[in-house]
């Protein structure tokens, strides 16, 4: 049975990049930042401010619009309990100059969201207006010799992790991507309601991209892959249906894959985020169940049935072409 590891094989990898370095505050509090405010970013911000007060010391905001940033700064810090029974983070107005003064970056920025209505693959519709725009701030963090964490939320949060990597020329283990997490709730949310997913609860797994080519394994014990593909779509589809009823689903991506993930990593706690794999020329974020320690992200790495395998190699090579 292979592993996680074959996969560099797969994509005739020799050596990949090292992931063995800790960008964030294990155990203190982080300084974290947050551009772009629209609904995404505002509700990470919501997210961030009222369940990380043990691990985020301040939340600075940066946005286009500074009468949406004024406003966030009051409403955000007007939220608190009455007697103080905990502290939450405070939240700052930063300057562009400030983005990376900070040790968790938050990329919510986004150029082209899709209105409702839109068919196919609208994470993907993103991709060339969110790349060229990522890349802008890869080379505001080059210029400010940035070492921190930078946590990629905007779809299509994969392609524009390795867009980041590649424009900043910073270390593989300072970039994730933060779309998986609400795949997973999702495939949560099936398994609740109906029996015939119920295995995903206790033995389930997610891989890939926060997309197309996501793989929801029903157990990672013993892989049924017909209930899997059959879950699979339902995961991959359940944005369209909140987009059917009329409104953008942004609310779960934000919460599950973002704060709540982002927190995770933070307190170095098993979360599901995208980990680069590959080297300077070839390779492909991946989302996967990791954590981060002292040393680094490390990623569980299970033997693997052949067909559970064989979907995410394929999921990890179409990747790895998409981000040449």
């Amino acid at each position: 049975m292979k592993k996680i590891e074959n996969l560099w094989q797969e994509a005739g990898i020799e050596q990949p990049l090292s992931l063995d370095g800790c960008p964030v505050r294990l155990n203190g509090k982080n300084r974290v930042n947050i551009v772009a405010l629209g609904d995404v970013g505002t509700t990470v911000l919501m997210g961030l401010r009222l369940l990380g007060g043990d691990c985020i010391s301040s939340i600075g905001i940066w946005d286009l619009s500074e009468a949406n940033m004024r406003r966030l700064e009051q409403e955000m810090n007007q939220i608190c309990y009455p007697f103080g029974q905990a502290e939450l983070p405070e939240i700052r107005l930063i300057t562009r100059e400030e983005l990376f003064s900070c040790d968790v970056f938050v990329f919510c920025a986004s150029k082209g969201v899709p209105a409702l209505g839109a068919e196919g693959d609208v994470r993907m519709a993103q991709l060339s207006a969110n790349s060229e725009l990522i890349r802008e701030y890869g080379r505001l963090a080059a210029q400010s010799g940035y070492r921190g964490l930078v946590a990629v939320v905007s779809d299509p949060v994969d392609p524009l992790c390795r867009a980041f990597l590649d424009s900043a020329g910073c270390q593989a283990w300072q970039v994730q991507g933060y779309g998986l997490g609400v795949m997973n709730a999702r495939a949560l949310y099936y398994g609740k309601k109906n029996p015939r997913f119920a295995r995903y609860v206790r033995e389930g797994r997610a891989f890939g991209p926060h997309g197309e080519d996501l793989v929801i394994a029903d157990s990672i014990e013993d892989y049924d892959d017909a209930v899997s593909r059959e879950l699979t779509k339902l995961t991959v589809n359940a944005n369209m249906q909140v987009r059917e009823l009329g409104y953008k689903p942004y609310i779960a991506p934000a919460l599950s894959s973002a704060a709540i993930s982002i927190i995770l990593t933070m307190r170095g706690q098993w979360h599901y985020s995208s980990l680069y794999l590959g080297d300077r020329e070839k390779g492909a974020f991946l989302g996967i169940k990791n954590r981060m320690t002292e040393e680094g992200s490390r990623y569980e790495d299970l033997p693997l049935c052949d067909s559970l395998y064989r979907r995410i190699k394929n999921a990890y090579l179409n990747l790895c072409g998409m981000e040449r």
